[in-house]
C-alpha cells in the first residue's frame, strides 16, 4: 500500500470520527428545543420500528418548545408512548392531533452531568482518533518492510499522521468547547 492510499484511509476514519461526535452532540439536550432531540426516536409502527422523522412534522416554534404534528393521526399515540419510553425525559403533552414537549431549563446539577457526559464522549473520539494513528504508523511499518516505501517515506507518512492527528483532535476539542458553552448558556 502507498503512502497516498494510507493517509487517505486514515483522514477519511478520521473525518468520520469527528463526524460521528457531532452527530451525537446534537441529541444531547441544553435547555434550548431543537428537532434533533427527538427526531430519531424509533417509534414502533404498524410493527417495524421507524424513525419519527419520517412519521410527523417536527418544529420548533419558540425556544423551548418542540411540535410535533403526525402526518397519520392515528399513529399519535405510539409517537406519545415512544417519547415517553425514550432517555429525554420530558413528558409529552397532547390534544389528539398534535404533540406539544416543553424543554425545561436545566438544573445546575444536570448542567455539570452533561457536561460530563460530552467530555467522556470528546475522550472517546480522540481514543478513536489515536487508534486510527496507531494502525496507520502500523501500515506505514508494513509497506517499509514489503519494500513498497522507503524508510524516508516511511517517516515522512508518519509524520503527515501525526499532523493529521492533531487536527482532528483539535476539531474535537473545539467541538466540546462550543456544546460546553452552549450548555452553560442560561
Amino acid at each position: 500500500m502507498d503512502s497516498d492510499e494510507i493517509l487517505l484511509t486514515a483522514e477519511e476514519k478520521m473525518e468520520k470520527a469527528v463526524d460521528f461526535l457531532a452527530q451525537e452532540y446534537r441529541t444531547i439536550r441544553t435547555g434550548r428545543a431543537s428537532t434533533a432531540l427527538v427526531e430519531n426516536i424509533k417509534i414502533d409502527y404498524y410493527g417495524s420500528l421507524t424513525p419519527l422523522k419520517q412519521l410527523a412534522n417536527i418544529s420548533v416554534p419558540e425556544s423551548n418548545l418542540i411540535v410535533i404534528k403526525p402526518y397519520d393521526a392515528a399513529g399519535i399515540k405510539d409517537i406519545d408512548k415512544a417519547i415517553q419510553s425514550s432517555p429525554l425525559g420530558i413528558t409529552p403533552s397532547s390534544d389528539g392531533r398534535v404533540i406539544r414537549l416543553a424543554i425545561p431549563p436545566l438544573s445546575g446539577e444536570r448542567r455539570q452531568h452533561l457536561i460530563l457526559q460530552v467530555k467522556q464522549m470528546a475522550e472517546s473520539a480522540r481514543v478513536s482518533i489515536r487508534n486510527i494513528r496507531r494502525d496507520s504508523n502500523k501500515q506505514f511499518d508494513q509497506s517499509e518492510k514489503e519494500k513498497f516505501l522507503t524508510e524516508d517515506q516511511r517517516d515522512e507518512g508518519k509524520k503527515h499522521i501525526d499532523d493529521l492527528t492533531k487536527k482532528y483532535i483539535s476539531k474535537i476539542d473545539d467541538l466540546l468547547n462550543m456544546k460546553t458553552n452552549e450548555i452553560m448558556e442560561i
